[in-house]
């Protein structure tokens, strides 16, 4: 069994990194077959069509992201610390290219090509960033640990597209210091002034 999910988990991180490369179109079970290893077989007995890898694959995606930000708010209970931490977390995966990108922004930029059934899982992953930043906003915001400008959830959504926009930036450009300079006007704007 646990052959089965290791090759299982090879053929996904094989299959995120080249959307992250190349998108949803631009690979093929052909191109995970080189790199994992195995018959284009036996990636269709894990996996029967490409819709149920990168179904998959964002469901995962999207199921790391909660249990990391689970432990996050365990762990930091200061709203604007838990949006430090968050960018943080970027800019070092950006910074040491051990994930520049997330492969669900891949995937939305490509939203209107993709299956139905990709999108769908695509654009779960936003909601679920945008609602617990909402709330990490909402509860900062009542404890004087955030300094909102507009509604929570305008808030939140300008936040993630902040992040989004400087993690394309970054890529753009192949400066990873780009996106520390992008975030750092962002939270400094939330930032109550007593704290500055």
């Amino acid at each position: 069994m646990s052959n089965l999910s290791t090759t299982s988990d090879e053929i996904l991180a094989s299959a995120r990194n080249l959307i992250i490369c190349g998108g949803y179109n631009g690979f093929s079970y052909a191109d995970i077959s080189e790199v994992v290893g195995i018959r284009k077989a036996s990636i269709h007995h894990h996996f029967p069509s490409k819709i149920d890898l990168v179904r998959e694959l964002v469901k995962r995606y999207r199921e790391d992201g909660q249990a990391s930000i689970a432990a996050l708010e365990q762990s930091v209970p200061d709203a604007l610390d838990i949006l430090r931490v968050y960018a943080n977390h970027w800019a070092k995966c950006i910074e040491d290219a051990s994930r520049p990108y997330c492969v669900c922004a891949m995937l939305a930029s490509e939203l209107p090509s993709l299956p139905p059934e990709v999108a769908k899982e695509v654009t779960a992953f936003f909601r679920f960033i945008s609602s617990w930043l909402t709330r990490v906003m909402e509860r900062g915001s009542r404890q004087g640990a955030l300094n909102l400008s507009s509604d929570p959830h305008v808030e939140a959504e300008a936040f993630l597209a902040t992040v989004y926009g400087a993690m394309l930036s970054a890529r753009a450009y192949g400066k990873p210091e780009v996106f520390g300079t992008i975030l750092a006007p962002a939270l400094d704007r939330l930032t109550p002034i007593a704290s500055h």
